[in-house]
């Protein structure tokens, strides 16, 4: 587990960034691949925005089953949940079985109790109607009527996990809008805000421009242009 713990400060600087302008600076610190494939948004209008705490699903077999089973409120997908506090983000690795249920409106109302902000899994939600109405954000690979076997069953809580094709580690910042979602390593979070905001600033401006002068948007939107704003900050004169 990362030893950064993204402040809350930080984290409420990214509720005021898109997620596609965020994919921008955590592709510029060359943490590629974190935006998270094939996962959509369930709850259009939410902006996520929290810490990771993750759980890990595995294709099913008898002898996990029976000793996973055996352990009741303790198994591996109720102490992950129960990890979530307030504000935090339950991500779950289905494998990008986009069909798999991995839970339903029983199992999936602990995260209401416990406060978290949203739930982000590549793969399926059950009973997605009553889930909705937990008031949490959803991100996931689809929906189903079906239970999670044959295809998917949870194994291990809080570990290193992938999603949608991107890692995600306990503590990360999981950033989701109608776009998708994106993972921020803790360790990058605030160098990335930085960026993302300054990137922001810029564009605005060169919007300003292309709009004053009523030019086609190649003339200033240009990594040329990009370095030499960051360089001059001009914005900061003008506001």
């Amino acid at each position: 587990m990362p030893a950064d713990r993204i402040s809350d400060e930080t984290i409420a600087r990214y509720r005021n960034v898109v997620v596609a302008t965020v994919y921008g600076g955590v592709m510029y610190q060359g943490y590629e691949p974190c935006f998270m494939r094939g996962v959509k948004p369930y709850t259009p209008g939410r902006h996520l925005v929290g810490r990771a705490k993750t759980l890990r699903f595995v294709p099913p077999r008898r002898d996990i089953q029976r000793e996973t089973q055996a352990l009741g409120a303790d198994s591996p997908e109720y102490v992950a949940m129960g990890s979530c506090g307030p504000g935090d983000v339950m991500v779950m690795d289905a494998m990008g079985k986009s069909w798999a249920s991995i839970g339903g409106d029983v199992k999936l109302l602990q995260l209401k109790l416990t406060g978290a902000a949203g739930l982000v899994t590549d793969g399926a939600i059950r009973d997605l109607d009553a889930v909705k109405e937990y008031g949490y954000g959803l991100f996931a690979g689809g929906r189903t009527g079906a239970v999670g076997i044959p295809d998917a069953w949870p194994l291990e809580p809080n570990a290193t996990i992938q999603c949608g094709g991107a890692a995600v580690r306990p503590g990360d910042l999981i950033v989701g809008d109608d776009d998708g979602v994106v993972v921020v390593a803790a360790e990058i979070a605030e160098t990335v805000i930085d960026w993302v905001e300054e990137h922001e600033r810029a564009e605005e401006y060169i919007k300003a421009l292309i709009e004053k002068e009523n030019v086609s948007p190649g003339k200033y939107y240009n990594a040329e242009n990009f370095e030499r704003l960051a360089k001059k900050r001009p914005w900061e004169s003008s506001s």
